[in-house]
């Protein structure tokens, strides 16, 4: 699925041990722009795509995600994992693009 976007949060990474090793992992929230926006909870998975990624504050982006739901024990959990987050403002902030040249 792809959803695009402005990140209105970046939560704070978290980490952990398994029997498979280290693991970290970072939840992002993402608000459509649309006349009735919606928001969507996504984590990015792996120290590695964290900083591939490098996702900040107020960006314009375009997530594909995979949907994803878990029982454990009773209970159902669900997340949203990113694979890939390209930005939308890349262009509009691109030295070539004169509108942003006469404001930097």
């Amino acid at each position: 699925m792809e959803i695009k976007g402005k990140i209105i949060a970046v939560l704070p990474p978290k980490s952990g041990t398994t029997a498979r090793g280290q693991w970290q992992s970072q939840q992002y929230v993402l608000e459509t722009e649309e006349q009735y926006p919606k928001r969507l909870l996504f984590d990015v998975f792996g120290e590695d795509k964290i900083k591939q990624f490098s996702i900040q504050p107020n960006e314009s982006v375009k997530v594909s995600f995979d949907p994803r739901a878990e029982q454990k024990n009773d209970h159902w959990y669900g997340s949203n994992r990113a694979w890939n987050v390209e930005r939308e403002s890349a262009v509009a902030t691109s030295p070539n693009n004169p509108q942003t040249a006469a404001t930097a």
